[in-house]
């Protein structure tokens, strides 16, 4: 048997025991979509949303990229914020990264890695205003996991400064914003940031007019 036959075997387990549980849980999980949460996160397998923090399917909306990162350029990721934002109305977004993540390794080292580079460079860019600081750290794991941290509390501030979390701010007075680090070592959520609406004090990307 194939490994891919595998996941399509445990898939319909998965169904018959879900129906066993709750017999109405398809007919509502396909009759709507309204999850509070919209989940920023990093791509590695090892840190599923749904699964660290015991949530069923349809609580949490969620974007996934290398480093969990929040790129004004990405079209990807705009979309699904603003659909989670304007659409969907979510109450919180969550930054989460992982410590040991391996795009913010990469990103302190001078490694040539093909297109991933370009995509790494906004956290070299965090690790060179941070340098001091991170490179005190006496050990490389602790050093990138400084970098992880300040990271995510980069991507939440990338967040905040959208025109669509501005605006939802200005006319809602939502969502919260959250800044969390996972461990892959304890399977533990560590909250690092966190930010109210109307709580960015820049001027420059505040809406006052709406």
């Amino acid at each position: 048997m194939h490994s891919y036959e595998k996941l399509l075997l445990a898939n319909k387990a998965w169904a018959r025991e879900q129906k066993v549980i709750d017999p109405e849980f398809f007919d509502r999980l396909s009759s709507q979509q309204a999850p509070e949460f919209l989940w920023i996160g990093c791509s590695d397998s090892r840190v599923p949303a749904d699964k660290i923090t015991g949530t069923d399917p349809g609580e949490i909306f969620v974007h996934r990229n290398i480093a969990n990162l929040v790129v004004s350029a990405d079209i990807n990721l705009l979309s699904v914020l603003q659909y989670a934002v304007e659409v969907l109305k979510v109450k919180h977004i969550i930054v989460c990264g992982h410590y040991g993540c391996g795009g913010v390794k990469a990103a302190m080292s001078p490694t040539y890695y093909g297109i991933i580079n370009q995509w790494i460079k906004n956290i070299k860019d965090i690790y060179q205003a941070n340098r001091a600081e991170v490179d005190s750290k006496p050990t490389e794991e602790e050093r990138v996991n400084r970098l992880v941290e300040l990271n995510v509390i980069e991507q939440v501030t990338n967040v905040a400064r959208t025109s669509i979390v501005q605006k939802a701010w200005a006319e809602r007075n939502g969502p919260q914003l959250h800044g969390w680090v996972y461990g892959l070592n304890n399977g533990l959520i560590n909250p690092i940031c966190e930010m109210d609406a109307g709580s960015l004090n820049d001027d420059l990307y505040t809406f006052k007019n709406l």
